[in-house]
């Protein structure tokens, strides 16, 4: 069985006190950091990028996944794995060239994932699932924070379960990201997932430390 992993998404963090809240994470137990990459174009906002990559690398000491919202992603993938990307996830809608960008991954030594948007059905990964470690599915329309959960994302992730499991791909890790909330984060779990991005739900909680407790004690007691 995959461990369950909790992914606070840094685009919610104070970035004025950027290795502040990172140290904060990690120390209360977060498992990767999900770094938002958005250019304005595939989504209508715009956020961090190589620079601020580098300096997280610096600073941190768990595993960074991140999550290109950018058109033609296969030309800026090496940079940010020599930057220090561990996990590169790519939109299905947004690169040409699916197959090539995630063997580009690959090679260059990172974890590739791929994302589909909230409307993209699962067959349009059908004919590269194989060569992936991970698949994101959207719970939300990408490109701006604090939306809430859309409902039918369950069984999108209990389809996606069910194909992984019939294809013998089981152990390509299922990543959920928008509007994870203590009150959905078992909901997601049993349907299949095992890596939770939570940004608004944890960084802006009173307490993101004991959120992040809170939400690992609902994931460990079988949610």
């Amino acid at each position: 069985m995959k461990s369950k992993k909790i992914a606070p998404s840094l685009l919610s963090a104070d970035f004025a006190n950027l290795e502040r809240d990172i140290k904060m994470l990690e120390a209360a137990g977060a498992d990767i950091l999900h770094f938002d990459v958005m250019d304005g174009q595939f989504v209508p906002n715009i956020s961090i990028g190589i620079p601020v990559l580098r300096a997280v690398k610096r600073v941190s000491t768990i595993p960074i996944d991140v999550h290109l919202m950018v058109e033609t992603p296969g030309l800026i993938v090496d940079a940010f794995i020599d930057a220090g990307a561990n996990y590169v996830t790519i939109h299905a809608e947004a690169e040409r060239h699916l197959h090539k960008v995630i063997h580009q991954i690959k090679a260059k030594g990172a974890k590739a994932g791929v994302a589909l948007n909230p409307h993209t059905p699962l067959s349009a990964i059908e004919e590269v699932m194989q060569d992936l470690d991970l698949i994101l599915i959207m719970s939300v329309n990408p490109g701006l924070g604090g939306q809430s959960f859309i409902p039918n994302t369950i069984d999108k992730i209990k389809r996606l379960k069910t194909i992984l499991k019939e294809r013998n791909l089981t152990h390509i890790e299922i990543e959920v990201d928008g509007g994870i909330k203590l009150n959905n984060i078992a909901a997601v779990s049993d349907a299949g997932a095992n890596i939770f991005v939570s940004g608004s739900g944890i960084l802006k909680a009173e307490n993101p430390a004991g959120m992040i407790a809170k939400m690992r004690k609902v994931l460990n007691s079988g949610g």
